[in-house]
């Protein structure tokens, strides 16, 4: 089994777009008069739209996922995320966005579903600005469209946000959020309606061939598939079923209650206003402990809701 890194998987997914045959997964590629069988596992973003996309360019797939699309314990899960164009000098993810969004444009007008909400996105800058000045030029390269706000400027379009300490910003305008689960689960009915195979089920890795390639996953049922060659769209805890992987760090925060009223941020964070009147969302960007997939359990651990000092810019008024 060749393992690809993650960087590589979104070169490829990068060139894939402009020829699909240019992806290592597809090197070697036979004519659909012998049809490759292909196990991806995982439906999650990666995994559905790697599924989707394999099909559409002749493969067989068969996409597995222990919980479902979407779910509690994926990467993928959760009712929104963000969309954003900005990545500092990170080139590859600018055009990655261009190209995300217009493939959930095309697709919510295929599939008659409302599943981006283009609000924008809007990036404050109070210090070092060094990683938004290196993005403005990719976003206008990308054929994102922004704006660049002053201090002031900010301040008066948006009088529930303290700027005092505002320098200047940006305002994607293409930005948005993406409504997660329901975008996944929306997937996995298009990859279905289009000849796709979908498995819930646990997979674990099958007894190698001789020469060490893997050629099957062994099923939580009991069953196994064999395949041409696996695609593995696994967060971290469930990779570990599959090969071991170094110590990475890994970010995040728990939920805290949102303030109402005009606040400040001490700490570098991100939020948006009320989706489906649910309230806001907002995280600190500070990264977490380090974590392994080995040490991961996957399972979701409920966090008493604090707060820690002023940590949001965005009230329930925003």
């Amino acid at each position: 089994m060749r393992r690809i890194a993650r960087r590589a998987f979104l070169e490829s997914c990068a060139a894939a777009s402009t020829a699909l045959g240019g992806s290592p997964l597809l090197k070697g590629w036979v004519p659909m008069s012998k049809q490759r069988h292909v196990v991806v596992v995982g439906a999650g973003a990666f995994g559905g739209w790697t599924a989707l996309h394999l099909l559409r360019g002749g493969a067989r797939v068969t996409l597995v996922d222990a919980w479902g699309p979407g779910n509690s314990r994926a990467s993928s899960g959760g009712e929104t995320r963000v969309i954003r164009g900005t990545y500092g000098s990170r080139g590859i993810y600018t055009h990655l966005t261009a190209r995300a969004l217009q493939l959930w444009k095309e697709h919510e007008r295929r599939w008659h579903r409302k599943l981006y909400h283009a609000i924008g996105v809007l990036w404050l800058v109070e210090g070092d600005d060094a990683y938004e000045k290196a993005a403005l030029p990719l976003l206008k390269e990308a054929g994102l469209a922004f704006e660049e706000l002053s201090g002031a400027e900010t301040a008066r379009r948006y009088p529930q946000i303290n700027c005092e300490r505002v320098r200047w910003a940006i305002f994607e305008k293409d930005g948005g959020y993406l409504t997660a689960r329901r975008a996944c689960a929306a997937v996995l009915e298009g990859f279905l309606a289009e000849g796709g195979e979908y498995r819930q089920l646990a997979a674990e890795p099958g007894a190698p061939h001789t020469t060490g390639e893997l050629r099957g996953v062994t099923l939580s049922d009991g069953t196994t598939i064999v395949a041409d060659a696996f695609v593995f769209a696994c967060a971290p805890p469930a990779r570990r079923s599959f090969f071991s992987a170094r110590p990475r760090g890994t970010s995040g925060s728990p939920r805290r209650p949102c303030q109402s009223g005009r606040i400040t941020a001490r700490i570098s964070c991100t939020g948006f206003p009320a989706t489906s009147g649910a309230g806001s969302r907002s995280r600190t960007t500070r990264v977490g402990p380090p974590s392994t997939p080995r040490a991961a359990s996957g399972c979701p651990r409920p966090r008493p809701c604090r707060r820690r000092g002023n940590i949001s810019r965005f009230g329930s008024r925003a």
